[in-house]
C-alpha cells in the first residue's frame, strides 16, 4: 500500500528561506553546539556554555516539532488509505481531527518562516513605560505587561522580571523582563511601539474618558555576538537601594545597579535579584541587547522606526489603540486589523495582530 498516495508528502525543505528558518541549517547548529560542548574546555565558562546548551535546547525544539509534523503527516496519509481501501467510515472522523490539527501546526510555524532576522530565534527583552499622565498612563503600562505576560502564557513561554518599579499610586513607572522560548523575539518584536488606551478613568471621579499612552521596547536576549563590544570606561554604573514589589530580597541592601552606557544614553538596571553582582550582570544583558537593536537600525537607517521608546509618546505615533468607550474596539494601525472582543484581548489573545503585522507586505 502506497501510503503517500493520496497526501502530497510532506517536504520541509519548502521552509528554506534563506532566513533563520531553514531546517537544514538549524540542525547543522545543532551538530556544531554538539560538537562545541564535547571540547574538554567547554565548561571553562560556565555561563557562555549554558548560554549555548539553552540555545541548543530551543533549536532542538523547532526541529522535533517539523519532524512531528512529518510523521504526523504520514499517520494520517495511512488513515486515508485506509479509509478508501476498506470503505470504513468509522475512521473519519478520526481524519478529520489529524487534518485539523495538522493544520494548526503548519500555520503556526509557518508564520515562523517569515523570521528573517539572524536573532529571531532568540529570548526578548521587553521594557514598558508608561506616557505622560500620572496614574492614568502607570496604569495602562501595568495592564500592557499583565497582557503580555498572559500572552506569553498562552505561547509555553517562561518570563523573568529584571526591574519593575511601582507607580506612585496604581500601576507601574516602568518593567523589564525577559521572554524566554523559541522565537520569542521574533514574535515579541510585532509589538515595539506607542500603545493607546481610550476608556471612562476608575481613578476620575467625574466618570470622563480619557486617552493614555504606554511605549513598548522590544530587543533579543543576546548570547555571544562579537559585534557588540562595550568599553568598561565608557559605562557608568550606580548602586542604589532597591525599592518597590521587587520580591522579598528588596530593601535589604543597597544591591540594585544602574547602568548607563554614555556615548548613546542608553540606560539599563536591574533590582530583583538576590546580589549586587547578578544585578549587574542582568543589567549588562540588557545593554548589549538594546545596543544591538541601536547597531541594527544604524545599519538599516531606520533609528527612529524600531521602537516607540524611541518617539514621543503620545498622539500621531501609537501602532496600535485599545478603546474601551464609547465602544469596543482594538485596532492596529500598521495592518487595519481590527477586534472588538477588548476583553480578550486584554488576557493575551493578541495573536491576530502580531500574525497580521508579520504578513504584512514588506
Amino acid at each position: 500500500m502506497n501510503s503517500k498516495r493520496n497526501l502530497k508528502p510532506f517536504d520541509p525543505s519548502w521552509t528554506s528561506s534563506g532566513g533563520i528558518f531553514d531546517l537544514a541549517t538549524i540542525e547543522d547548529q545543532i551538530k556544531e553546539l554538539d560538537a562545541a560542548a564535547s571540547e574538554p574546555d567547554f565548561w571553562s565558562d560556565s555561563e557562555a556554555a549554558q548560554k549555548k546548551i539553552a540555545r541548543k535546547a530551543r533549536l532542538e525544539k523547532v526541529s522535533k516539532q517539523w519532524h512531528r509534523i512529518d510523521d504526523s503527516w504520514e499517520e494520517t496519509a495511512l488513515l486515508i488509505d485506509l479509509s478508501k481501501e476498506e470503505n470504513d467510515p468509522s475512521v473519519e472522523k478520526e481524519i478529520e481531527s489529524a487534518l485539523n490539527g495538522l493544520r494548526r501546526e503548519t500555520d503556526r510555524l509557518t508564520i515562523e518562516t517569515l523570521f528573517k532576522g539572524s536573532k529571531d530565534l532568540n529570548n526578548a527583552i521587553v521594557t514598558i513605560h508608561p506616557g505622560a499622565g500620572g496614574t492614568e498612563s502607570q496604569d495602562w503600562a501595568q495592564m500592557l505587561m499583565r497582557m503580555y505576560l498572559r500572552w506569553s502564557e498562552r505561547k509555553g513561554y517562561g518570563v523573568e522580571t529584571f526591574d519593575l518599579q511601582p507607580g506612585d499610586e496604581a500601576g507601574i513607572k516602568s518593567v523589564t523582563f525577559s521572554v524566554k522560548g523559541s522565537y520569542a523575539y521574533g514574535y515579541f518584536k510585532a509589538e515595539a511601539g506607542v500603545h493607546r488606551l481610550v476608556r471612562i478613568s476608575p481613578f476620575d471621579a467625574n466618570k470622563r474618558r480619557h486617552t493614555s499612552f504606554a511605549s513598548v521596547f522590544v530587543s533579543p536576549e543576546i548570547e555571544d555576538d562579537l559585534d557588540i563590544v562595550i568599553d568598561e570606561k565608557e559605562l557608568r554604573i550606580d548602586i542604589y537601594r532597591a525599592s518597590g514589589a521587587g520580591g522579598q530580597h528588596v530593601n535589604k541592601t543597597s544591591s540594585a545597579v544602574r547602568i548607563t552606557h554614555l556615548p548613546t544614553g542608553t540606560v539599563t538596571q536591574c533590582q530583583n535579584e538576590r546580589s549586587q553582582l547578578q544585578n549587574k550582570t542582568v543589567a549588562m544583558t540588557v545593554l548589549k541587547s538594546r545596543l544591538y537593536e541601536l547597531e541594527q537600525a544604524k545599519k538599516e537607517e531606520a533609528m527612529a522606526k524600531i521602537t516607540g521608546e524611541k518617539k514621543e509618546i503620545g498622539w500621531g505615533n501609537q501602532i496600535r489603540s485599545y478603546i474601551f468607550q464609547p465602544y469596543q474596539m482594538v485596532k492596529d494601525h500598521r495592518t487595519g486589523i481590527e477586534k472588538g472582543n477588548v476583553t480578550s484581548v486584554m488576557d493575551g489573545d493578541i495573536d491576530i495582530f502580531v500574525e497580521g503585522y508579520l504578513k504584512r507586505p514588506k
